[in-house]
């Protein structure tokens, strides 16, 4: 408790505040006393207010106090064994002894991404009944009127005469309680917060003030940091209003003082203030993506503190990161729902996570069942690709292993020969042959893949993607070994040259996980116009346009509820509800015409060729991780992302035969960072097989550039299982530059086009 206090006493000292011990120890046991004592100790509070109870302390067994209601029915087929964490790791779960891994069903419930656009409220049950604030009364708000352009007109003047009480009291009274931030900030006194699109903040107002925080005298600094910590007091007591406290919340995170470790105490009341709110509306700021980044940094602070005697122990503050953790699903949620989101998804990953043991915090998710303990894994959102990638193939890897050994032990109790060749893989490669004995033994994994589906998949011009074929057979082998070899090349990192549209992502992730029930449908996702826009263009421009059209659609269209395609050169009708072909197309059921004709084409015509492709990718696959992805995630697993770096293609390229100082070397580094980026995907298409970046960045390439001792007449030779390009020895910039962009611009699978 001691060494508690002295993290107080640091802070009061930087803050300015006089805090006396007295000739007995202190014990603090909870934040919550310090931020009550700061005041007591510095006469900040009213004589009522130090009369009061201390806040309610923190439960001491939960980290999160998190009741994340009933469980969900995930489905699944699989389960792995206990995991246990070695000694070291970073892991906030690692104070906990794990039970048995449960069944897929079992698994607890992930904050969702929300993504309707017609919702208007988030709602979350973060906290049960008996610990929420009550509201005793409904305060009434006070007025405040006072202008952008006045205030800045007040910071005008101090900053000249030196004189700063006028702003030092407006602050001191903005910032006295929730109340009057909430009426400082309004744009109008009477206006509700209502809606994500238009909060009723005067985020104008709120930037000025912010801006101007930092070049107030310290005793203005320190009267807002005292008049949030009486407002969080009062908070707790339930003495203010909760109807628009998620704003007055939202408007303090974005206080730039909360930036410092040193006044994370306080920031972290704020948040878990904010936390706690049942019903909420959250604005979506211009500086929402500073707010976002304030919490990233906050969170990845109380992992990893650059200066650990700044922080309070873990023990006393483990509910800081649920708290932050919570307070981004917010942000995530709004962001979300908004009908222009302001900040990309990925901007909500924590990279730091990449460097604690998300093992345990998966396996500490998979068992916890309806425990109120917090993991990552509830809010998939903030573990990166990279994280789950990784989580993904250990999994799998792990019930692999529990499979073969299952199976093992199965054979022996039967008595029957155990063939010992299945639990390893045996090739053949000899010294001097050591790269062409590997492509044999290996495979062309990348152009395996594209050739095999050649002629399962449809590739429309218009929109660069694959489609499935909706060519009926008796036999859809085919498309259950493409899934099963997409699913492989996720489990080997493997980024294959396929385009899939987005909407394929979505339907691999329905369900998630395989069903139980054999017989229930796979793959059928809740697909729109948009969707086959991204495969189509042309035909859901029509749409679009019968949607829109303003005439008489059943005279000038003359269609009916049916609809016609081509199969193996047979031109096939079918009904896209009973009796279709009788049902005219009207302005009053075109919509319906339309979501129809889009569930037929992209999920009723060719539901046996995806069944077949979802169960093969789920055979490899198997992981529960695949509840924690997105489609856009899928889509970055398998075909990797488009961004290129090629400086950082650069520093991690290695060298056979050359070295990084070689003349040959600068030149083609010289010629392929000045290329245009449509030469440089070719040129990594070339080298790889795939214009894509993998998961993890361009240094996971293990890019290679090999000398072999050719003419200087030949073309530049790719070695695409080995990420490898071979050059032989130029003589200039000009020869080499010649050379490699006729050879990256007509590569075609094993050859030239």
């Amino acid at each position: 408790m001691f060494l508690l206090c002295e993290h107080m006493h640091t802070f009061l000292r930087k803050m300015g505040f006089c805090l006396v011990w007295g000739e007995e120890a202190v014990d603090f046991s909870t934040d919550e006393e310090m931020l009550l004592n700061i005041m007591r100790e510095n006469n900040t509070l009213h004589q009522g207010e130090r009369e009061r109870d201390r806040l309610p302390p923190i439960s001491s067994n939960s980290t999160s106090g998190l009741d994340r209601g009933p469980k969900l029915p995930y489905p699944s087929h699989s389960f792995i064994s206990n995991h246990k964490k070695e000694s070291g790791s970073q892991s906030l779960s690692s104070q906990f002894i794990l039970p048995g891994i449960r069944h897929g069903r079992d698994l607890p419930p992930i904050v969702p991404d929300v993504r309707p656009k017609h919702q208007h409220r988030i709602t979350i049950d973060l906290l049960p009944p008996e610990v929420k604030g009550r509201l005793a009364y409904e305060p009434v708000a006070p007025l405040r009127t006072k202008t952008t352009r006045e205030f800045q007109e007040d910071i005008e003047r101090a900053t000249v005469s030196g004189d700063w009480k006028h702003v030092h009291d407006f602050y001191l009274t903005t910032f006295g309680s929730f109340l009057e931030v909430n009426a400082a900030f309004k744009k109008e006194a009477s206006a509700p917060f209502d809606t994500t699109e238009d909060s009723g903040i005067n985020t104008k107002f709120l930037n000025a003030v912010y801006d101007a925080i930092l070049l107030t005298p310290p005793d203005t600094q320190k009267a807002v940091l005292k008049g949030i910590i009486n407002s969080l007091l009062r908070e707790w007591k339930g003495q203010t209003s909760s109807a628009a406290t998620l704003n007055e919340n939202a408007s303090l995170l974005q206080n730039p003082q909360c930036t410092s470790p040193a006044t994370y105490v306080i920031y972290a009341h704020l948040l878990r203030q904010m936390a706690t709110l049942a019903e909420s509306e959250l604005f979506l700021c211009k500086r929402f993506k500073l707010l976002v980044e304030r919490l990233h940094l906050f969170i990845s602070t109380r992992l990893f503190p650059a200066k650990p005697e700044e922080l309070p122990p873990m023990a006393k503050c483990s509910w800081w990161i649920p708290s932050a953790t919570k307070v981004l699903s917010l942000l995530n949620a709004a962001n979300s729902i908004s009908s222009t989101p302001i900040t990309p998804f990925v901007d909500f990953y924590n990279l730091t996570l990449e460097h604690t043991d998300f093992m345990v915090d998966y396996h500490t998710w998979q068992s916890q069942g309806n425990s109120t303990r917090f993991t990552f894994c509830q809010f998939p959102f903030i573990l990166s690709p990279v994280v789950k990638k990784a989580i993904i193939q250990k999994d799998s890897e792990q019930q692999m292993i529990s499979m073969a050994r299952q199976s093992l032990v199965d054979k022996v109790s039967r008595r029957q020969r155990v063939d010992m060749s299945l639990l390893f893989l045996n090739i053949k490669v000899r010294r001097l042959q050591l790269v062409s004995d590997s492509l044999d033994e290996f495979g062309l994994t990348r152009v395996y893949f594209c050739l095999i589906s050649e002629g399962m998949f449809t590739f429309f011009k218009d929109s660069h993607c694959h489609w499935f074929s909706s060519w009926k057979c008796d036999n859809y082998s085919e498309f259950r070994l493409v899934g099963a070899l997409m699913g492989l090349a996720v489990y080997n990192s493997i980024t294959l040259d396929i385009r899939f549209p987005p909407c394929v992502y979505k339907k691999l992730l329905t369900p998630p996980l395989l069903p139980c029930d054999p017989d229930a449908p796979v793959g059928v996702a809740t697909l729109s116009l948009d969707d086959l826009q991204q495969v189509t263009p042309d035909l859901a421009h029509g749409l679009a346009e019968l949607l829109s059209y303003e005439g008489n659609v059943e005279e000038d269209f003359c269609t009916t509820f049916q609809v016609s395609q081509e199969e193996l050169g047979v031109i096939k009708s079918y009904n896209l509800k009973p009796g279709g072909d009788k049902i005219p197309v009207t302005n009053q059921n075109r919509k319906e015409y339309v979501q129809l004709y889009v569930d037929f084409l992209l999920n009723k015509s060719i539901y046996r060729q995806f069944a077949a492709f979802y169960y093969g990718f789920h055979s490899v696959c198997t992981s529960d991780a695949l509840m924690l992805l997105r489609p856009e995630e899928v889509e970055i697993l398998v075909c990797g992302s488009p961004n290129l770096d090629m400086s950082t293609l650069q520093k991690a390229a290695q060298y056979e035969g050359y070295s990084k100082t070689d003349p040959t070397i600068r030149a083609f580094w010289d010629v392929v960072l000045a290329f245009p980026l449509v030469l440089q995907k070719k040129l990594l298409h070339f080298t790889t097989g795939s214009d894509r970046v993998p998961v993890g960045g361009m240094a996971d390439l293990n890019f290679k550039i090999s000398k072999i001792d050719a003419s200087t007449d030949w073309l530049p030779l790719s070695h695409t299982c080995f990420n490898q390009i071979c050059l032989p020895p130029y003589k200039n910039k000009k020869e080499l530059k010649q050379k490699l962009t006729i050879a990256i611009s007509n590569a075609e699978g094993f050859g030239l086009e």
